[in-house]
């Protein structure tokens, strides 16, 4: 699995909206300039993330973006396959399965690859945009504590 720079741009954006949830719209040249992505590319993005009924925007001076659903509502697996397509390197699961069943030396290998493609997707399918806010917390919070003395 490999996520591309347009479904990492993705992913940031939305964390972006989920961390300000509770304040409203957001601005696009906002989320642009706080995440380091070229405005043009993010507005693809977002027309993109708007068609797929993940966020919702508002035109004119007081306009933005904000999430159409709380962040605990957005799993992170739904977004990949929004920007990206399918989980696995090869197809989707389906694919893999019939690879598995077909192929004429290298079963064991698709097999393989299905299994890693289902445990990354059990991950990301279960981890919401909510629950990334939460870890990215704690990992800066524990990142800012001074080192204990040995």
């Amino acid at each position: 699995m490999k996520v591309s720079h347009r479904g990492l741009y993705a992913l940031k954006a939305l964390m972006h909206l989920a961390e300000s949830y509770d304040r409203g719209l957001v601005k696009i040249h906002a989320i642009a300039d706080d995440e380091s992505i070229p405005e043009k590319f993010l507005e693809g993005i977002l027309v993109t993330l708007k068609n797929a009924r993940l966020v919702s925007s508002q035109r004119g001076r007081e306009g933005g973006y904000r999430l159409r659903r709380p962040p605990k509502e957005i799993l992170v697996g739904e977004v990949m396959r929004i920007i990206d397509g399918p989980l696995a390197p090869f197809g989707d699961a389906v694919e893999l399965a019939h690879r598995v069943k077909t192929e004429p030396r290298h079963a064991g290998l698709f097999d393989l690859f299905l299994e890693v493609r289902n445990s990354a997707a059990k991950i990301l399918d279960h981890t919401s945009l909510g629950d990334v806010v939460i870890r990215n917390r704690r990992l800066l919070a524990r990142r800012e504590r001074p080192a204990k003395p040995r």
